[in-house]
């Protein structure tokens, strides 16, 4: 795979979706700080996880490539924990 992996991220506290081209070699870790930082969502990416095909994605040190990441994948940001309705 060579060249830029184009992913859709949706970040669930803003229900924004944030299109990024990444290279191959970028660690899911990075793409959720990217997907934050895009979507000016300001907490802490560790309470946060990645999923694809709604399985969360638990090594967020692998990289796209690596975790068979297709492109124009759809990946979500939401947080780890549940949060209380108010």
């Amino acid at each position: 795979m060579t060249g830029s992996v184009p992913v859709r991220v949706t970040v669930a506290d803003v229900w924004d979706t944030v299109p990024l081209e990444l290279p191959p070699s970028t660690s899911l870790a990075d793409l959720k700080r990217e997907a934050l930082l895009r979507t000016r969502v300001r907490h802490d990416p560790g309470e946060y996880v990645v999923k694809f095909r709604g399985a969360e994605m638990l090594d967020e040190s692998v990289t796209l490539k690596d975790a068979g990441i297709p492109p124009n994948a759809a990946l979500i940001v939401l947080p780890r924990r549940r949060r209380p309705v108010r």
